[in-house]
């Protein structure tokens, strides 16, 4: 005799739906009970819809932030069309590449606004690479106010954004995220968002809140 409650399915039979393919990392990390499992498969649901509305807001705000110093940078050098246009030409075939996917997508005549959120997160995370640390960075460092003032700040954005970056993928993917120290991928969004702004940050991870309570609610 199953039991379930009545009206609703027993373990093995969410089993058979679900797939035992997809459960089997699930049903790995907790010994075997397929009960457990089916509760963490849950919890991995909540917590990466919870992370992915975090990283939505925090990949908008980088990407604005790094799109503004950008442009005053263009600016103030008196350059023709945008800084995606590239016209000095620093960009590697890659991200010329998603320039242009970019704005295809965009449509024709689109405003630069409108390129710019078709650019992935991928994009912003490579702009932040070493080989842009002469061309780029200066710019761009001054997105990141909180930064210290001295020595070479450049790393200290690009290992978290890369991490962050990663993470969004998984997500993307479906995959699981039992195995990712995720109190740590938190800590690194609050870090990049304090150095653009910390009450910006309060707002787009509303204090932390709902995510720290499922980090804790692990099954």
């Amino acid at each position: 005799m199953s039991n379930s409650p009545a009206g609703s399915a027993s373990p093995l039979l969410i089993q058979q739906y679900l797939s035992p393919a997809r459960l089997s990392t699930y049903v790995g990390a907790c010994g075997g009970d397929l009960g457990t499992a089916l509760g963490l498969y849950r919890w991995n649901a909540s917590v990466s819809a919870a992370f992915w509305e975090v990283l939505g807001h925090g990949e908008v705000i980088l990407r604005n932030a790094m799109h503004d110093q950008l442009t005053a940078h263009h600016q103030r050098r008196g350059l023709p069309g945008e800084w995606f246009d590239d016209p000095q030409g620093v960009f590697n075939n890659r991200t010329t590449d998603d320039v242009q996917t970019a704005k295809r997508r965009a449509g024709r005549g689109a405003p630069p606004g409108k390129v710019v959120a078709e650019l992935s997160f991928g994009f912003w995370r490579y702009l932040l690479a070493n080989r842009y640390s002469t061309t780029l960075w200066p710019a761009i460092r001054h997105a990141f106010p909180q930064l210290p003032r001295r020595g070479n700040t450049r790393p200290l954005l690009e290992r978290p954004v890369n991490d962050l970056h990663l993470l969004r993928n998984r997500i993307a993917h479906h995959e699981p995220l039992i195995r990712e120290p995720l109190h740590k991928r938190l800590a690194s969004l609050e870090y990049v968002l304090d150095q653009i702004d910390p009450q910006v940050r309060v707002w787009a991870l509303d204090d932390g809140g709902r995510l720290t309570t499922l980090l804790a609610s692990r099954p």
